[in-house]
């Protein structure tokens, strides 16, 4: 007997059906036109293009990123595990190592167990890198290409969910520390040692008393993303985007921490109308200190979900070489979305994957 059909969410699947497509392609060519603009921005400001590989031995190390996992067989029939890479920030900070200064990478990655308005398992990521630049050069870029992305969808206001943004306002920068200060009522520098690590106890007692819950075996880290989740991030980008700086050091797996307080990170994420929209490090290039955070974030990826991914050692020996240097990861498809008002990111696909 055949299984019955939502006929609702079949008609959402027919992307393909003409009168789909008709309400679908005025946001599709935007989408053409930005991308467009982004590669002539790039190449104006002297960035090479990469092409990389989607195919790693590695897809990533970080706890909550899942990845899609293949078999590679040789011309002898033996197989090995091969992944789709979660971001082309590996092979990228290898060519960073081979001698390139300005590289940006317009890559499709790949990332399981997501999907939802802002999330699709397979999406564009526009991942850029600056050798020998601080990280807030990257500030400047966001803004840049936040004003860049509007003029090519022909708008001057980004929004989502009734919340709305001016692309062209200077960019509001807020520290992490500030930001739950002021939206969760929670002073989060004294739940964090000199060490960079967490305190749970510390934390829990300060969500208590601010009148949050969380659960009893909630980590310090379980209980950050809940804060930042439920209370921080709604409240930014609105009316101007916001850089949320600063980021704890525990909470930046790849990135270095600050030479100020050793308590944060040189990380940030950019908010446009409560979504966030890109992800920056000063880029982490001490070898050993980023092979013990990936052991690390594979230990409690084997806890919290009973597997792991293997440590590329190619790009362990390649941060020996590779120059001081900032880096940034942007959802294309979600500024896309921002940009022609689009209702889910779905929306701004040429060819949503099938199926969810």
């Amino acid at each position: 007997m055949n299984k019955p059909t939502d006929s609702r969410h079949a008609d959402e699947d027919r992307w393909w059906r003409p009168d789909r497509h008709a309400d679908r392609r005025p946001a599709l060519m935007a989408r053409n036109r930005m991308m467009a603009a982004m590669r002539v921005w790039f190449a104006e400001a002297d960035f090479i293009e990469a092409d990389v590989p989607a195919l790693q031995v590695s897809p990533g190390n970080e706890t909550h990123l899942h990845a899609f996992a293949a078999t590679m067989i040789g011309n002898d029939g033996g197989g090995r595990p091969v992944y789709l890479h979660t971001s082309p920030e590996f092979t990228a900070k290898k060519l960073l190592a081979a001698g390139e200064e300005r590289l940006v990478c317009f890559s499709h990655v790949y990332r399981n167990r997501e999907r939802g308005p802002l999330h699709h398992p397979e999406f564009t990521m526009v991942e850029w890198y600056r050798a020998h630049a601080p990280y807030e050069r990257l500030f400047a870029d966001c803004q840049a290409l936040l004003a860049l992305a509007a003029k090519a969808a022909g708008t001057t206001m980004f929004s989502w969910r009734g919340k709305a943004c001016d692309p062209f306002a200077p960019v509001e920068r807020v520290s992490v520390a500030d930001a739950f200060a002021r939206h969760a009522g929670i002073d989060l520098l004294a739940t964090i040692g000199r060490d960079g690590e967490g305190d749970r106890d510390a934390l829990a007692a300060r969500m208590q008393k601010a009148g949050l819950r969380h659960g009893p075996d909630d980590s310090w880290s379980d209980m950050f993303s809940r804060v930042l989740v439920e209370k921080v991030e709604p409240a930014l980008g609105h009316g101007a985007a916001t850089v949320l700086d600063a980021y704890p050091a525990c909470e930046a797996a790849l990135a270095r921490k600050s030479t100020v307080d050793p308590r944060i990170s040189e990380r940030f994420e950019l908010y446009v109308c409560g979504v966030e929209l890109a992800n920056g490090f000063g880029e982490l290039t001490d070898a050993d200190e980023q092979r013990r955070r990936f052991v690390a974030d594979m230990a409690e990826k084997q806890r919290i979900y009973g597997e792991t991914y293997p440590i590329d050692e190619d790009f362990l020996d390649a941060l020996r070489i590779m120059p001081p240097a900032s880096g940034i990861a942007l959802g294309f498809d979600r500024l896309a979305m921002l940009a022609t008002g689009a209702r889910r990111i779905e929306d701004v696909l040429w060819a949503p994957v099938a199926g969810g």
